[in-house]
């Protein structure tokens, strides 16, 4: 077992400590392993660190925990990912609040050239909803994009089921531990999904699909995703929220509209007519949104940011420009990225040889 992950899934049980407080933490200390290891005394200085965390970070039924973990994992055939892993979503991996650790189970890595299209949608879809996702998806297949989403009812199992259909891959992110279809009626579709797609949690084993989990799941999805599409949807609810984590973590979104006074189209008129959303009629219409080609029905030409091959101080640069509009001048960025002007300098000399980053003038950078 790698004692570094060990480390880290002890990190990500303990109850109510978050994803950024444990990234501030490691980031203190140098390794989740030192966090572990760290006196008291020390753990009492870092801000935001109450007793209650320290003793949880200090007991051994935490470690404990993480071992057991580790071996429902071995059991089951779950792929535990860490956010320090080269094969964990790299698109997720740009969002701020990105979980520590993924459960996963199926196809993985997911492959990061092919476009992923997140699918959301009431759970009480209309016929007229269940219509607008086949069809979508259907002429979307010639891209042979990765189709996102929940598992839910509704929206959500017809794009799983399209994407099947169609021969795509589909992942779905969901609410509950991985070992916990929610809802169980869906069970057979998971299984049929993990051929050439999968399932995703962040959840420990055995979690319940509780309410509260749902809004930490719909920002995976809105996360992993290059384009969210919202086909129906009332005026509240979850693919309202992971619309608007989608726009938060500069993703584009789509949106079906829907005739006045339909209560499942409310939603999605919002969000159109708040300019929160790209109108979408038609398969053509995500196209033209997302500047995809197919060539010969088949391919895909599509501009995806791969990180991977930078080194740690460039990647944090480009990370830090991804989380703030792609844009930002060269005093603020070197705030943000903890990174002196005179490295700085060099590394967006660097980054802009590379064709990776653009100069504006007043000394900004661009995410070319």
């Amino acid at each position: 077992m790698d004692a570094e992950k060990k480390a880290l899934l002890s990190l990500h049980l303990i109850p109510k400590i978050g994803n950024v407080t444990i990234k501030n933490l490691i980031s203190h200390c140098g390794s989740a392993e030192a966090v572990l290891n760290l006196p008291q005394s020390k753990l009492l200085k870092i801000p935001g660190i109450g007793q209650k965390t320290i003793d949880n970070i200090n007991s051994r039924a935490i470690t404990d925990y993480a071992e057991k973990e580790f071996a429902n994992a071995e059991r089951q055939n779950v792929k535990i990912t860490s956010y320090l892993d080269k094969d964990y979503p790299f698109r997720l991996k740009q969002i701020p609040d990105a979980p520590i650790l993924i459960y996963t189970k199926g196809q993985f890595p997911i492959h990061r050239k092919q476009p992923t299209v997140a699918v959301v949608g009431t759970r009480n879809a209309t016929n007229y909803g269940k219509k607008l996702t086949e069809e979508m998806i259907e002429k979307l297949s010639p891209l042979n994009p990765i189709i996102l989403s929940g598992l839910a009812y509704g929206i959500d199992i017809h794009a799983h089921r399209a994407a099947l259909k169609n021969n795509l891959s589909t992942y779905a992110v969901m609410g509950s531990g991985i070992d916990v279809i929610y809802p169980s009626a869906h069970q057979s579709t998971a299984m049929e999904m993990q051929k050439a797609g999968g399932i995703i949690s962040e959840q420990a084993f055995g979690a319940k699909p509780d309410a509260f989990n749902f809004p930490a799941r719909n920002r995976i999805i809105a996360g992993m995703a290059d384009l969210v599409i919202v086909v129906e949807a009332a005026k509240k609810g979850g693919a309202l929220i992971t619309a608007e984590l989608a726009n938060s973590y500069d993703r584009e979104v789509g949106a079906f509209p829907g005739r006045i006074g339909d209560t499942y189209s409310e939603g999605c008129n919002k969000l159109i007519k708040q300019h929160k959303a790209h109108l979408v009629e038609t398969a053509d219409d995500v196209l033209y949104i997302m500047n995809w080609e197919l060539e010969n029905q088949a391919a895909i030409k599509q501009k995806v940011l791969d990180l991977s091959s930078l080194n740690e101080e460039e990647q944090s640069v480009m990370n830090t420009l991804l989380q703030n509009n792609k844009e930002l001048p060269i005093d603020l960025l070197s705030i943000k990225s903890q990174i002196n002007l005179n490295q700085l300098a060099g590394i967006l000399l660097n980054l802009e040889m590379q064709g990776i980053i653009k100069s504006l003038p007043g000394k900004r950078y661009l995410v070319a």
